[in-house]
């Protein structure tokens, strides 16, 4: 085997694979004196920086779960004009997480609050926070599963070392006075040391109705607006505009 071959290899065995694929091309433009060894190299290992925090991010990401992938770019603001653009906007650098604070997102469906909560989610990845977003009805079924298993104390620990958790679509499925238990418990174990966002269509004024318990709306109130960013999205639905025979 030559040098060439074993350097191409110890590339491979290293993890370096854009440095890998790229290499032939770099000694190329050394050869030609395009460019200097050194220069091509730095340049070579800087892609292979990027390349590596790409795919650091992308598994990130993935882990997260989301549905589907929404950013901030794509969100029409002025469809919204309720929403403050430079405040959502502003949420990107993440205070909110250093403060360990919430955000709700409260509007009728098609308002753009799970676009919101993902873009803010996808942010976060970025940016190396652990990430999970999970559908309401999901977590309960879970939580409940763990429950019947004797597995509950585990399983809540599991979702309140995410640093930032997203719950989706509170209040369009009814919630079981044993279900808001749980998740008074799983917030309980979360307040003020992690941050989570939610989307509802329900105001929060309505919350003891859903939960079917005044008292445990309230004590799970307590924990989510004691630090939290609240924002109603009073808008037309986006779905509406796309579909206006919907």
């Amino acid at each position: 085997m030559s040098d060439y071959q074993q350097l191409l290899l110890n590339f491979e065995r290293l993890g370096l694979n854009h440095m890998q694929a790229h290499f032939p091309a770099f000694m190329d433009q050394v050869n030609q004196k395009e460019t200097t060894l050194t220069a091509a190299l730095l340049e070579m290992t800087e892609k292979e920086i990027g390349f590596q925090d790409q795919q650091k991010t992308d598994r990130v990401i993935h882990r997260a779960r989301f549905p589907k992938l929404k950013t901030f770019d794509a969100f029409d603001f002025d469809f919204q004009p309720g929403l403050n653009r430079m405040e959502i906007l502003d949420l990107k650098h993440l205070g909110f997480m250093a403060h360990s604070e919430n955000i709700v997102f409260i509007g009728s469906p098609g308002v753009g609050k799970t676009h919101l909560a993902t873009a803010l989610g996808v942010e976060a990845c970025r940016q190396g926070k652990r990430t999970l977003f999970i559908n309401c009805h999901e977590l309960l079924l879970r939580l409940r599963t763990a429950y019947d298993k004797g597995t509950l104390e585990r399983v809540l620990r599991r979702y309140a070392r995410y640093e930032l958790l997203i719950i989706d679509e509170i209040g369009y499925l009814p919630i079981e006075r044993q279900e808001a238990d749980l998740i008074f418990q799983l917030l309980n174990m979360r307040y003020e040391k992690r941050s989570t966002i939610f989307t509802t269509n329900i105001a929060l004024s309505g919350w003891g109705e859903l939960f079917k318990s005044p008292e445990t709306a309230a004590a799970i109130l307590d924990r989510i607006v004691h630090h939290a960013k609240i924002y109603k999205i009073t808008g037309r639905s986006y779905r509406l505009r796309r579909d206006p025979s919907a």
